[in-house]
């Protein structure tokens, strides 16, 4: 079994520690763009950091992450971008496999653009080791998929929660997007109704520890009242 934090050292003490954060990783085509590569060739880029902010959750004490790998909305971009983003989003939940960590992929698995090679994780919970760390992959997601399973009629917010296709991913803490982008993009919007919301500008491959802690950082100041 691999370590879970290896390879981190948890230097900084923080009384706060968000129990869920919600990573949105943005910026890959952008990012190959300004290393001259084609816009499909960034997502590549993106597992290795991914790993390694994993790692962080797990020596830090968050109890779950969850990635937003691509949406149904993505599904309209050119082939070759689908394709290496479907590719990357694999290789990704297979380096997390087999590891201390509890793994699902949440999405539209009825659809053609649902990795096969992921159905063994599509809308259940897949545990591994210890689970230190439940990780959560949003895979042909899309926010109108997630509100379908609702009926309506005059639901209980307690009944919503339920309802959604993401009932069992709980309400985030954090969210943290890379990128520059300020939107959630239809993000989780039931369980990031409460969420604080950091922004780094720089692009998701050139990742780096200090973004995690500096989101950690400014998570203590933070005034979690959840409305009350």
């Amino acid at each position: 079994m691999t370590n879970t934090n290896e390879g981190v050292s948890q230097t900084e003490k923080f009384k706060r520690v968000p129990t869920h954060i919600g990573i949105i990783p943005d910026g890959n085509r952008r990012w190959a763009l300004s290393h001259e590569m084609a816009k499909h060739e960034g997502y590549a880029h993106g597992i290795d950091p991914g790993m390694r902010l994993v790692e962080l959750c797990a020596a830090y004490g968050v109890k779950e992450a969850t990635f937003y790998a691509f949406t149904v909305d993505n599904t309209k971009r050119a082939s070759a971008q689908i394709e290496a983003y479907t590719a990357a989003c694999v290789k990704a939940v297979e380096a997390a496999a087999n590891r201390d960590y509890n793994i699902m992929a949440l999405g539209n698995e009825d659809s053609r653009f649902f990795p096969s090679k992921l159905s063994e994780y599509a809308n259940k919970r897949v545990n591994y080791g210890n689970g230190v760390l439940n990780i959560n992959f949003l895979v042909n997601y899309s926010w109108k998929w997630d509100l379908s399973h609702i009926d309506g009629s005059g639901m209980s917010p307690g009944a919503v929660e339920k309802a959604v296709a993401s009932h069992d991913i709980p309400r985030i803490d954090l969210i943290i997007r890379w990128g520059g982008r300020r939107r959630l993009s239809g993000f989780l919007p039931v369980q990031s109704v409460y969420a604080d919301f950091f922004v780094v500008d720089d692009y998701w491959p050139d990742f780096r520890d200090e973004h995690f802690l500096d989101a950690l950082r400014w998570y203590q100041d933070c005034d979690v009242t959840l409305g009350g």
